[in-house]
């Protein structure tokens, strides 16, 4: 597994910051996390830490960019959707202070694995962030089966998809192997549990774990 070469000190066991060492050859204002492989050192990018998850919310321009890793059938990542993102988004995204990405990390078995592989088919309609945020406003607890063909062609349904559309996308199993890339990529840099966010901007990474709320994303927002 690839893990961090860097140091990164821990505040208060929710933050973790660190300013992060720029390659000689890298000649960028932006920073780079460093994981090794089992052949050599690379760099992880934000385009690397953003790329092949949901469709980008807010700003493409934004000078921050929060990365939320989560399950759509695990408790904590419920609560963050339910008592925190509204606000978060609303402060910092809708005003273009930042932009918003969420990555699978489909801890839950295979329905979370399906229900990652849904929103994707969703997307395929344009309607990513709208099935992400009713399969959380329909959350029906962990490993409970309510993620199935029934609940969500309900959802897709309650968002006016066109539904045989959305059931061939997810029958023929379209976003398998991307939500399975998804939480691969999560384990080799060190993500472990859900949800977790990772906060870039142009001169600090910060790591923020578990559904913390408003006022902890607040303060590490505010000090970039």
């Amino acid at each position: 597994m690839k893990k961090y070469y860097v140091a990164i000190p821990i505040t208060a066991a929710i933050i973790v910051s660190a300013y992060f060492l720029y390659p000689q050859e890298d000649r960028s204002n932006q920073p780079t996390l460093q994981v090794s492989t089992e052949n050599k050192p690379t760099q992880l990018t934000l385009q690397t830490l953003a790329e092949n998850g949901s469709p980008l919310l807010g700003n493409p321009n934004a000078k921050i960019t929060i990365i939320e890793w989560g399950d759509y059938q695990c408790t904590y990542c419920h609560a963050f959707h339910q008592n925190t993102k509204d606000q978060l988004i609303q402060q910092y995204v809708e005003t273009g202070k930042a932009n918003f990405v969420f990555r699978d990390f489909p801890l839950n078995g295979a329905d979370s694995v399906l229900a990652a592989e849904a929103s994707y088919c969703a997307n395929d309609q344009g309607k990513y962030w709208q099935y992400h945020d009713e399969l959380y406003y329909n959350w029906g607890g962990e490993r409970t089966g309510w993620v199935n063909q029934k609940s969500l062609d309900q959802f897709a349904t309650n968002i006016s998809l066109d539904v045989t559309q959305f059931d061939k996308c997810v029958n023929t199993r379209k976003y398998e192997q991307k939500v399975l890339d998804n939480q691969r990529f999560g384990e080799d840099i060190g993500i472990n549990g859900t949800p977790s966010f990772i906060i870039f901007s142009d001169k600090k990474v910060t790591k923020i774990l578990g559904a913390q709320p408003f006022s902890v994303f607040k303060q590490t927002l505010d000090s970039i």
